[in-house]
Parts: C-alpha cells; structure tokens; sequence
C-alpha cells in the first residue's frame, strides 16, 4: 500500500509526470494491473497502460479496471489535453516518458505498490503494528518496537505486563534519557551490538521498569532495532523462539522500508539538489517534488556534537526525511558538511519553526546552526541557497542559542560580515586615520575611535553623539579637535565619512 503522492515523488525521477487531479495525491494505492493481452477484466488501483493507442484509450482502461491512476507513454506536450481527458473520467494521469522502458517502470511500481501486500501471500505481517500484536500474542507480554536510537517504531495492544516505562515510552514515542541512562549503565546496549541472542534484562521499580525480554534485530552485522517485551522472568522454549524469529521478520521489514525510504530520498535529493544549482524548468522540477507553488524558502542547516560531527549531520537528515513526501512540509538534500531544506512559505517564523522542530527531534547535547534564506520564487532558489549560506556562516559565529538569521531581516549584518571577511582576506589600510586613532587610544588610554564611531553613527550631530557616550557636548568637540591634530581627518568629505564608518563598522575590535 503506498500513497499516490510517495508514487508520484518516486516516479518522477524516472521521467513521469502527473498531470491532473493533485488533491487524490493522498489517495491509498493497494494494487497494480496491467491490461492482458487476452481481453479478460483487469482490476486494479494503479494502471499501467502497456499498449495503450492514446491517453484516451488509457483512460477508457482505466475506467474499467477501477483505477485511481493510468500511467501512460505520451508525449509531455499533451499534459493539458491529458489532464483534461482524466478529468473528466476522474482518473489521475501520469504521462511516461517514451525514452522509459516498461519493464524498468512496472519493476519500480509494483515495489512501492505492493511493498505492504506480502500479509496476503502468507509470508507474514509488514505492518509493524500488526507483527507487534502476533508477537504479543505468542509470547504473553505487552511488545514494543524500537529503532537503533530506542524511539518507538510501533507497539502491541497488550498491556499484559505493562508498566510506567512503556507507557511513557509510547506517550513520547522515544525511550525517556533517563531510562537509557539506566540501560546504559547495565551494559544493555553493549550487550545487544553483540549478540542476536534475547536476554532478560531485570526491572528497576525505583524507574518504573518491571523485567524485560530484548532483542536485537539485525540485519547480517547492522543493528536495525530491537524488540522489548515486559515479562517477570526470563521467556524459555516455544516463547523464547518466537521471539527470536519474531525479531528475524521486524529485521526484514525494516530493510524493505529502509531501501523504499532511501529510493525516495535520492530521487528527493537529486530534484533539490538540481533546484539548488539552477535549472531551466525549476517549476516543473517543484512540481515533481510535489511543492505548492508560491514563495519558497531555503534553509541550510549544520548539526554536530562536540565528538560525533558526521553523525549528528546524518541524524539531522534522516530526521528531515522521515516519513514520505506527502508528510513533510519540506524537501531536503545533503551537500557536503550542509543539510538543505526547501521549505513552503513566505514568513521566516515557519522556517524558525521547522529548525526548532528538527532541534528537538535530535539527541540531548547536539548543536544546531541554521541560516534560512529569503522568500523566493522556484527560479530563484540559487540565489536563496546563497543567502541561506551567509545566514548560516552568521549564526555559526552568533553562537547556536540565538534564532537562526533570515536574510530579509538581516541583510545589514550580512553585508558587514562580507566586508570583514573581505577585510580578512585582503590587505587591510595601516595609515588611514581610524588605524592611526586605533594606535594612539592603545598607546594613551584615550577614547577617539568611539568618540569618531559616535559623531558618524549620529550624523555629525554633536548632541547625540555626547548623550550617547555618556558626556558633555564640549568634550565630543574638544575630542574631535585633538583628532585633527594626530591625523588628518576631513570630516567634512562625505566619502571620507562614508569609508570611516564601513572601516569602524567590519572593526571587530572596537
């Protein structure tokens, strides 16, 4: 079963396009069927018109094979008259690419479409809430699942045994730091990365934990998960069996959802990433990426612990990433050290809420920078990316506490920062005036350089630059008399005005 919306974003990188009907993108796909050659009824969700003269002779298929969806091979130029002919009959057309075989086509589409199909063939339950309760039921205890990092994957209607540690477990959907701590401790952790073997793990009432049976599933050498069940004792014989083959199938259910769900984030991946660099139809890729159109936003996001850089990055996209398109507000991509994130929208508060989201969701300790782009249109996002870097490389010097920059509300601090780091990387002036003031404060105590930077700052207007350092008019004056006499400063050039306050402003000295 899979989502038009994840069928069209996975497709789509194969050269397939929708063209009608974007409101039944969230509608559930249960099964295939090609047209037989031999005239007997078809019947399924999705259609693959293999053979089909015309969209509308596919859509006339598809009408009487029940389907939500045809994909047929036509040209992209027909997408209006196709939209059109499925409009009418309600059935959602996806145009093929003629350059795209069939046979590679059907191979994706019966992977998505039938990944959660095998109950019903007898080779057991993909759904993990399912195989949760069939394993409660064979080995009398309440059952949870748990991805690699202890959040909760799925859990059993049983509440044989249940105790204040699952239930909060489940209500947060992770193991609480605490509980981890504990497990930690007991060397439970280290015990699962090496054995495939279930063990008993004993209760600690002082944390709410009765006695545990877990165990590890593993894909050859990969940890992928573990499964925990609350019992009073070690399980044995048919029970303790049960559980070991039990975590075999949780194991091959997370690969199967693991490879779907990295096919998806490389098709998503390469979209963004084409959006990122520039492309000739930026709106056509945003549209595969199934983005409403309007303003959209880039974010460029670091994340990292103080010994676990590349993991904390990694964790940040898989965070960014989880769950399919038709979930997620946003669309995300890896590019070296920097998560990118294309985000619907125009007001910066919602990209800010999306990066405290992703914050949350990350371990306690790790560190998150983020620089968030302006409002722009889709073939303008090169140009937001950029804008996104700057706000980033701002909020790494700002320090990660503070919210993460928008360019629109922080164009003047990015300006600075390109002027000091063009000063950084050049040549910087020794003997203009606001260095040889610099030296004679460092060599006399005294206060020119923010007596200049005030009188500047206040427009040449003595009283305000005396209130705000906190002295008499005269004083300012007299200050600016002195000045002449160790430099030579025209105050009364405006582009001299204008480079003495650029210099006092990139001045991270002063």
């Amino acid at each position: 079963m899979v989502r038009l919306d994840r069928l069209v974003n996975v497709l789509g990188g194969y050269g397939v396009r929708l063209c009608n009907r974007p409101r039944a993108r969230s509608t559930l796909l249960r099964s295939v069927a090609i047209p037989d050659a031999s005239d007997r009824p078809v019947v399924g969700d999705v259609l693959l018109a293999v053979g089909a003269a015309s969209v509308a002779e596919a859509v006339a298929w598809a009408t009487a094979a029940r389907s939500a969806v045809v994909l047929v091979r036509a040209p992209a130029e027909i997408r209006h008259e196709a939209a059109a002919t499925g409009d009418r009959a309600g059935v959602a057309v996806m145009l093929v690419d003629p350059a795209v075989s069939w046979s590679e086509l059907a191979g994706v589409v019966y992977g998505l479409v039938l990944e959660a199909q095998e109950t019903e063939s007898g080779r057991g339950p993909t759904d993990l809430f399912g195989l949760a309760d069939s394993l409660a039921d064979a080995v009398g205890g309440a059952v949870t699942i748990e991805d690699r990092l202890s959040r909760v994957l799925a859990y059993s209607r049983s509440q044989q045994g249940n105790d204040p540690a699952r239930l909060e477990t489940i209500l947060v959907r992770q193991v609480p730091d605490r509980l981890r701590k504990v497990l930690r401790d007991r060397g439970v952790f280290a015990r699962l990365a090496a054995t495939d073997e279930p063990f008993f793990v004993e209760g600690d009432p002082e944390h709410g934990l009765t006695g545990r049976m877990v165990v590890a599933a593993r894909a050859g050498r990969e940890l992928l998960g573990t499964v925990w069940v609350t019992c009073s004792g070690p399980l044995t014989g048919e029970r303790a069996t049960a559980l070991a083959d039990g975590a075999r199938t949780v194991a091959l259910h997370l690969l199967r959802s693991r490879a779907s769900a990295d096919l998806e984030r490389q098709v998503e991946s390469d979209l963004v990433t084409q959006l990122l660099e520039g492309t000739a139809d930026a709106a056509t890729v945003v549209s595969r990426l199934g983005l409403a159109p309007g303003p959209l936003r880039v974010i460029a996001l670091r994340a990292h612990r103080a010994d676990e850089r590349q993991t904390a990055l990694l964790l940040a996209y898989e965070r960014a990433t989880m769950g399919f398109g038709w979930s997620r507000a946003g669309r995300s991509t890896l590019l070296g050290t920097t998560l990118y994130t294309i985000l619907p929208g125009e007001r910066a508060a919602s990209a800010r809420e999306w990066v405290a989201s992703l914050r949350t969701a990350l371990p306690e300790g790790t560190r998150v920078a983020a620089g968030i782009g302006a409002a722009a249109r889709a073939a303008e996002l090169p140009a937001s990316r950029q804008e996104a870097d700057e706000c980033l490389a701002l909020h790494e010097t700002r320090g990660s506490r503070s919210a993460p920059p928008a360019y629109d509300e922080s164009w003047d601090d990015i300006l600075l920062q390109r002027l000091r780091a063009a000063a950084r990387a050049g040549r910087t002036p020794a003997r203009e005036p606001v260095s040889a003031l610099r030296r004679h404060d460092a060599a006399h105590s005294t206060r020119y350089v923010p007596t200049l930077r005030a009188w500047l700052e206040a427009q040449g207007d003595v009283a305000a630059a005396a209130e705000r350092l906190g002295v008499h008019p005269n004083t300012v004056r007299n200050r600016l008399r002195r000045m002449t006499e160790i430099t030579t400063l025209d105050l009364d050039d405006p582009r001299k005005r204008l480079a003495m306050l650029i210099d006092l402003a990139v001045s991270e000295d002063d």
